[in-house]
């Protein structure tokens, strides 16, 4: 990222939400995270995103990388969606999470998901359900193993998200192998 003629490290969750043409101006929200050690910024494309990876922060045992990587493998509908239900083995599907954590993730951020961010994604977008978004991150693995690039499938990921249809795995495949072999 580059600011008045200066460039920034920003790490994000998912770099294809920040795609352009190289001219156009994008507004990125930033997260700055400072420890003994590091300086790190960490960038979102909508204040939700951040305001999430900021709630993970404060949960004990997640860490900014740990956070990140919780967002980058899933769209915060989902999240939420098994912050609410306390859906345990959802959250254990992201590095670094186990069962504890997972639980302490519940925990922690159940109530203020539900005071503050519930609503208004509610009522923005669609909740697609706990089994739903299995079935996506079960045919994205299926497609890494088949052999295409991790930045390839998980450049399709929002488009497989946008599928309101109710698909099995195999037609999440079938559409995810159509849209990789354009």
């Amino acid at each position: 990222m580059e600011t008045n003629q200066i460039g920034y490290l920003v790490y994000v969750a998912n770099p294809y939400h920040f795609e352009t043409d190289r001219d156009e101006v994008k507004t990125v929200y930033i997260h700055q995270n400072v420890s003994d050690t590091d300086i790190s910024l960490y960038g979102f494309a909508t204040l939700e995103d951040k305001y999430l990876f900021e709630q993970l922060l404060n949960v004990s045992g997640i860490g900014a990388k740990s956070a990140l990587a919780i967002m980058a493998g899933n769209d915060n509908s989902g999240l939420i969606n098994a912050i609410r239900t306390e859906n345990v083995s959802f959250l254990t599907k992201f590095p670094g999470i186990g069962k504890k954590t997972a639980q302490q993730i519940i925990l922690d951020l159940k109530d203020k998901i539900n005071k503050t961010m519930g609503n208004s994604l509610l009522e923005s977008k669609e909740i697609k359900t706990e089994t739903d978004n299995d079935k996506i991150i079960d045919a994205l693995s299926a497609l890494k193993a088949l052999g295409f690039k991790e930045k390839a499938v998980d450049k399709i990921k929002p488009k497989l998200l946008e599928i309101t249809s109710d698909y099995s795995t195999d037609q999440y495949i079938s559409v995810g192998l159509k849209m990789l072999t354009k």
